[in-house]
């Protein structure tokens, strides 16, 4: 058996939740999820402004004060920290265990070959059109928009490396679960066409990847008995080699691992269930059979997988165009009544400027932010709602004019405005969302693990 522990859900999670899994009692490995969509995107923008980013820079700092620990109870670390510059995150790393004291007795492996920002024209040139998943649209007439272009990565580098001695293993775009499984297929030697076990691992991957939610956090169902969440323990998956695992967490810490908060992570970012596909299986979530095993204990069985995909993922990040997001606090009495005038005055004066937006939303938090028009007529005389009124558009002088607009309203528009503050709105480039596959036969090849000494 070996313990896996999830430290991280996204960047930004806890940074106290991997030291409290290291600390907390015995595990064999430390899975740390740092990526999403977005996220990529705002590493390359940083990376483009410096050389040396582009990685989660909060990553190395955190393995400085768990460095000694992992070396002394051989504690491995499987991240995707390294997001557009996993080399430059892999030498940040090695300083932090030099700078622990770990020097010479570590190494730290890194995946690279994800990115394929360099090779986009070749490729696209060579008949591959990475087609919008959504849309069927080719890439090619966005492509002087694209910012980033990233493989998911399945598991097979994260074990060449782990085989390969490293003790910290960092990656680009993995797919969340592969932090996971990966470790399994190394511990057990699971072959790569034993797509039961492999779906076994996904599954354990898909409860692990986002932290606390699988304990506690983020919990629909009677959220309320859920104890101590200011010191929630993460998840840990106990796994055999027959594939079977055990979703439990550490004892003392906050949080709680039972039946519901194990089905709401399964059920979180489901498409078709019979079908969740991987880079290296495709797992049949219909088959997971779960059991309550006792507190904080929640068995996981009777997975079934079949093969793979000839193809795989790419996450790619284009402009498209400028965003501003505006907010006043309007008081009682009449608030509500208040906001939307004030929504409508505004509208007004954007438009006697001749100004072109691609979309305006206006919300009333406190009202109808979160249901829209399902939130009906306001319930009686609110207290207060704040007004939040944002913009798209591919004018940046448009959004420019109406971060502009917003502050006269204080003066020049009904009364009772608070809760303006910072400034104003801040103009920002929206990076949108362009999934698409490509044959993993002009992928893979190119993958490359390298080990760097501490």
């Amino acid at each position: 058996m070996i313990r896996i522990a999830s430290g991280q859900g996204f960047w930004g999670d806890d940074l106290e939740a991997p030291v409290r899994q290291v600390e907390g009692g015995p595990i064999d490995y430390l899975m740390l999820d740092y990526l999403a969509e977005v996220t990529m995107s705002i590493m390359q923008k940083q990376r483009s402004r410096d050389p040396a980013a582009g990685y989660a820079r909060d990553f190395p700092g955190l393995m400085e004060r768990i460095f000694p620990a992992c070396v002394k109870r051989g504690i491995k670390v499987v991240t995707n920290a390294g997001g557009v510059n996993p080399q430059e995150c892999a030498r940040a790393v090695a300083e932090a265990g030099r700078r622990a004291g770990m020097g010479g007795h570590a190494r730290v492996g890194v995946v690279s070959g994800d990115d394929l920002m360099d090779r986009l024209d070749e490729l696209l040139e060579s008949g591959h059109p990475l087609r919008n998943m959504d849309t069927g649209e080719p890439l090619q007439p966005f492509r002087d928009r694209v910012r980033s272009a990233n493989v998911y990565l399945g598991a097979r580098p994260i074990v060449d490396a782990l085989s390969g001695g490293a003790l910290v293993v960092v990656t680009g775009r993995s797919t969340d679960t592969a932090l996971t499984y990966a470790p399994m297929v190394c511990e057990f030697g699971w072959p790569w066409d034993a797509y039961g076990l492999l779906a076994s691992g996904v599954v354990a991957g898909h409860i692990n990847e986002c932290g606390a939610q699988a304990s506690g956090g983020n919990c629909l169902a009677e959220w309320w008995t859920i104890p101590d969440l200011a010191e929630v323990g993460f998840p840990i998956i106990e796994t055999a080699p027959d594939g079977t695992f055990i979703v439990t967490k550490h004892p003392g810490l906050g949080g709680a691992v039972t039946l519901r908060t194990v089905k709401e992570q399964i059920l979180y970012e489901m498409g078709d269930p019979a079908t969740y596909i991987t880079p290296d299986v495709t797992a049949d979530f219909t088959t997971i059979r779960l059991t309550d095993e006792g507190p904080d204990r929640v068995g996981v069985h009777g997975i079934r997988g079949r093969p793979p995909t000839p193809f795989l993922k790419v996450s790619i990040a284009y402009a498209a165009g400028y965003k501003a997001v505006g907010t006043l606090v309007y008081a009682w009495p009449d608030a509500a009544e208040k906001a939307r005038a004030a929504a409508a005055i505004l509208r007004r004066r954007l438009d006697r400027q001749g100004l072109a937006f691609d979309r305006v939303l206006v919300e009333l938090v406190g009202w109808d932010s979160t249901h829209g028009p399902l939130a009906g007529d306001p319930p009686g005389d609110l207290p207060e709602v704040q007004l939040r009124v944002a913009v798209r558009s591919g004018d940046r002088r448009a959004v420019e004019r109406f971060s502009r607009e917003i502050a006269p309203l204080v003066l020049t528009g009904p009364p009772t405005v608070t809760g303006f503050a910072g400034g104003r709105p801040r103009v920002q480039e929206i990076m949108a969302y362009w999934p698409a596959l490509i044959d993993r036969s002009v992928v893979e090849p190119g993958l490359s693990v390298d080990l760097v000494s501490v």
